[in-house]
């Protein structure tokens, strides 16, 4: 019998994240199966308080190490590999005029040429910058951060003008990252539109490759004017979709460092948070297909070092203290409104880790092989038992927690306020250590609630909370948001959903998907869900969340009293 001809194998798209401590690369086929996976850690420096710095070799680094491992991982070949999708952190990228680090730390050290998005350096900056009032501020919620990078570039002016002067490049880091891989220094819609001010709904100049406009007049005012008269050289002079195709694909370097083939297709690149909403919005809870109104009763939460909450509308919806509008910054077409939680990961890794009994309770988890949120979720449970208290979230009655360590991103958009408890006990066990990290959860919480509500004043219908990330892999967390919140959480099949976003950008960019909506239908799928509880804890919780406003009120007497 003569040989049958057999099927070629299907394109495979890799996608690689960038996060705050680390740097994942994931395999998936066009049906969103992660078929392998690589996780590599990265660097960070804390020089002084409120810096934390990071080094764009190192990051390199860990990306070529971790998309090999997950290659591997997967037993897949470069050949097989049609196209790339990159998303991190938004943080800022300085290289000097031959694209070199050039360093941006007190230190001097020129490999810290990172600042990380959670560095608040920039915070008089960003200050002066909102007492000004700009129009362009109304696409920020009306208040910029010291996380997005206007601020940032002016302190750097302010503190380090040599190095401004210096530099020949300011990117943000999911677009150097997509520049470090194809040489082709066009930027994101989603970076320039979130963090750099870029207005993307408006009409582009005549003969501009670019979907959006720069506001001259913006970096006038606010004493950057410099960027402006150079046409915008240092920040981008060519502004795309997310997800379209970059130049001739990966150079022959960066190939060679990855271990893939030579012009694989790379996507314009996405922040890590907007990957995640890519990769969780399109999820399916039904057989219809998802339209725009349906869009609108979602919100994506990504439970990471920090949250990011982030929704999509038809039309702009100005929010005070949220983020946004941002128009195609994360759905083609829609408005983005993209709330979030400067701490909420780093928030309870604090409160645990700092405390007297986790050495023992690390202990303990290496040799459960299990983790320490595990066992303190248990603990909570055995406590409930113990004291005859129907849930475990009823033990923290007596404790409130303020959950603004590291300032409000929303909706109260003050990076100056910080934390509170009360009802502390004389009390240093694992037990009081357990009720303690719910109480911060709680706050937590009651902060996404926070969010929610303020969305719905302007018109948002949100009943489904679609999660991802660190803080979807833990069984209390979940259920206390949705008690919290009233909203069901869904998770997708895919937990790795911000892995599955940035891999959905290599999915179009190869021409595998015709379009970042399509492409998100066809790899997003339904995982579990937690249904809110109602009755006796949804009394309590309104409680608490009042009690959780009064804290807020409480913490700015103090600070008045203190002028």
């Amino acid at each position: 019998m003569p040989n049958r001809k057999q099927p070629p194998e299907s394109p495979l798209v890799i996608g690689v994240d960038v996060g705050t401590g680390s740097a994942r690369a994931g395999v998936f086929d066009l049906e969103g199966n992660r078929l392998g996976i690589g996780v590599t850690p990265i660097r960070i420096w804390r020089p002084e308080t409120d810096f934390v710095e990071q080094s764009s070799d190192n990051i390199w680094s860990a990306v070529c190490r971790c998309v090999s491992e997950a290659m591997d991982a997967a037993g897949a070949r470069a050949e097989r590999v049609a196209g790339v999708g990159f998303d991190a952190t938004c943080s800022l990228v300085v290289l000097d005029r031959e694209g070199k680090p050039l360093g941006v730390s007190p230190s001097g050290k020129p490999a810290q040429n990172v600042i990380a998005w959670m560095d608040h350096r920039a915070t008089p900056q960003a200050e002066k910058i909102n007492a000004l009032g700009h129009p362009v501020l109304k696409y920020v919620g009306g208040r910029i951060s010291p996380e997005m990078e206007t601020p940032k570039l002016l302190w750097l002016k302010n503190h380090m003008p040599g190095a401004f002067a210096a530099a020949g490049h300011f990117f943000d880091l999911p677009d150097w990252l997509a520049f470090r891989a194809t040489g082709d220094a066009t930027r994101s819609l989603c970076t320039t539109v979130c963090k750099w001010t870029y207005l993307g709904h408006e009409q582009a100049p005549a003969g501009s490759p670019s979907v959006g406009r720069w506001e001259a007049d913006y970096f006038e005012k606010i004493g950057l004017g410099e960027l402006a008269r150079e046409g915008f050289e240092r920040i981008g002079t060519r502004v795309r979709p997310m997800g379209e195709a970059m130049g001739a694909g990966l150079t022959p370097k960066a190939a060679k460092e990855l271990g893939l083939l030579p012009g694989t297709a790379v996507g314009v690149a996405i922040i890590d948070a907007h990957a995640g909403g890519l990769g969780l919005m399109g999820i399916s809870t039904g057989k219809k297909r998802l339209g725009p109104a349906d869009f609108e009763k979602r919100l994506a939460l990504i439970a990471g070092t920090s949250s990011c909450h982030m929704a999509a509308s038809r039309a702009p919806m100005y929010i005070q203290g949220i983020w946004g509008p941002y128009f195609s910054a994360m759905i083609p077409g829609m408005w983005l409104t993209e709330a979030g939680q400067s701490a909420s990961g780093a928030l309870l890794d604090h409160i645990v880790f700092s405390h007297a009994r986790s050495g023992e309770l690390e202990k303990e988890a290496r040799i459960e092989g299990t983790t320490v949120y595990e066992l303190l979720n248990r603990r909570l449970s055995a406590i409930a038992e113990s004291r005859g208290v129907s849930a475990p979230a009823l033990l923290t009655a007596d404790r409130h927690v303020l959950p603004y360590f590291h300032g409000n991103r929303s909706p109260r958009a003050d990076p100056s306020l910080r934390g509170m408890m009360t009802g502390l006990p004389l009390d240093n066990s694992a037990d009081e250590l357990a009720i303690l990290y719910l109480a911060t959860l709680h706050g937590i919480a009651y902060g996404t609630r926070h969010i929610v509500e303020e969305m719905k004043k302007k018109g948002y219908s949100i009943s489904t909370i679609l999660a991802t990330g660190g803080g979807a892999r833990n069984r209390v967390y979940l259920q206390e948001h949705a008690d919290i919140t009233g909203c069901e959480i869904v998770l997708g099949r895919e937990p790795e959903s911000v892995l599955l976003g940035s891999a959905i950008l290599g999915a179009v960019a190869s021409g595998n998907h015709a379009d970042i909506p399509a492409a998100m239908q066809a790899m997003s799928q339904a995982g579990d869900s937690v249904r809110p509880r109602k009755g006796k804890l949804a009394a309590y919780h309104q409680k608490k969340y009042h009690v959780f406003h009064e804290l807020y009120a409480e913490s700015q007497k103090l600070r008045r009293i203190m002028e």
